[in-house]
């Protein structure tokens, strides 16, 4: 599960607007917008979803899900130690 907080936390640590991650996505801004919208955990289909996990992982972003190490328990997001693939459009 992904959060709307870090769905827009990941989008500031990458410098990138909506319409920029949608396209990283392959979807559309009304529902990059619609998701970072939500309250709570991001609802949709499991194929959208998966779209948006995999291009902020795929541009460096590490989601912290419940349970997961992080020194303040909490969720969150944080850039990967490797750096970007050089194939990156931004």
């Amino acid at each position: 599960m992904i959060t709307a907080s870090q769905l827009r936390a990941a989008r500031a640590l990458l410098g990138v607007d909506q319409k920029t991650l949608a396209k990283l996505a392959g979807l559309s801004l009304p529902t990059i917008q619609r998701m970072e919208a939500s309250e709570g955990n991001v609802r949709g289909i499991i194929s959208t979803l998966t779209k948006v996990v995999e291009a902020l992982d795929n541009a460096g972003i590490e989601l912290i899900g419940d349970g997961a190490r992080s020194d303040n328990g909490g969720r969150g997001v944080r850039l990967k130690t490797s750096p970007r693939s050089s194939n990156t459009p931004y």
